[in-house]
């Protein structure tokens, strides 16, 4: 029984520190995810305003998802810059399918979350998913810009 506790506590110890390797990047490279996170902060703070209305809701995602276009597009330049040619090429094939994608996924949204299934939250919900699907493309091409 103690050898099966040990055997546990292992795998527990090994799960939990396995992680930490992959935090190691380039001490020096800029933290454009912290960066963003700042500047991104005073938008998510009118979003969670106890006190809004839907239509408080409405302006404060759409001014969020202007942000995160206008993040998205600085990102996508900057990463550009930092690759030779033939990575840019493959970053611009990935980009143009991920705006496909992320057009088809906000007329998903669009017809899935609307007033007449869910009423008027529905605009929240809308303003959070597509705030979403914005956001987890331009964290992932921080990542990517730190790493080159």
């Amino acid at each position: 029984m103690q050898k099966l506790h040990q055997s546990w506590l292992a795998i527990v110890i090994l799960v939990l520190f396995s992680n930490l390797t992959f935090a190691i990047d380039n001490p020096d490279a800029p933290d454009f995810i912290a960066e963003f996170e700042v500047r991104e902060k005073p938008l998510i703070a009118a979003i969670e305003k106890p006190t809004n209305t839907t239509g408080d809701y409405a302006v404060f995602y759409a001014s969020y998802l202007k942000f995160l276009d206008k993040e998205l597009n600085t990102v996508y330049k900057t990463l550009r810059t930092k690759l030779p040619a033939d990575k840019q090429k493959q970053l611009k094939a990935s980009q143009v399918s991920w705006i496909k994608y992320r057009d088809l996924e906000f007329m998903f949204i669009d017809s899935t979350w609307n007033n007449k299934d869910f009423g008027t939250s529905s605009g929240i919900s809308r303003g959070q998913y597509k705030a979403s699907v914005v956001r987890d493309r331009v964290i992932q091409l921080m990542h990517y810009a730190k790493t080159f």
